[in-house]
């Protein structure tokens, strides 16, 4: 029975928040492509630049961040280099069904530089980010400002 008004309000913060948050060098908002009607926004995903940041490592980032009171996470990782996967192509029912060599070539045959470089940058909010207030989205790119005229300072601690 809440699902309709939650997401609506969920696009009206991720639209509102995207502006904001477009303001500040450095971070790029996942966006929404052409013929997209509707997004449900179970996470508000943005790129982190640490550049721009003074070179403040995206870890650091994510800590400052939940200092100010914003939970946030970096995400996935790669999944082709996952551990998991490297103990399965170990196991006697993967060695009985595929030849040593294309498992020893997986890796490097599933290489993704481009989703690399987007599991090292990604910070993500979850859903529950854009269930608050107008004023929580302004609080949250307040952080983020305010960790950028630190950047430099956290980046030595």
């Amino acid at each position: 029975t809440r699902l309709e008004n939650q997401a609506k309000t969920r696009d009206a913060n991720a639209e509102y928040l995207t502006k904001l948050l477009a303001e500040i060098p450095g971070l790029t908002v996942a966006k929404n492509y052409d013929g997209c009607t509707r997004n449900a926004h179970h996470l508000f995903m943005f790129r982190y630049n640490k550049e721009e940041f003074a070179g403040l490592p995206r870890a650091k980032f994510l800590s400052a961040l939940g200092a100010e009171g914003i939970p946030a996470s970096a995400g996935y990782s790669p999944l082709n280099t996952e551990s998991f996967i490297q103990a399965a192509f170990k196991t006697r029912a993967y060695q009985r069904v595929y030849p040593a060599e294309l498992l020893a070539a997986w890796v490097e045959r599933t290489r993704c530089p481009a989703n690399d470089k987007l599991c090292d940058e990604a910070v993500w909010f979850t859903q529950t980010m854009l269930l608050g207030t107008r004023s929580d989205m302004d609080d949250i790119a307040a952080a983020i400002r305010k960790i950028k005229s630190f950047a430099a300072d956290l980046a030595k601690a």
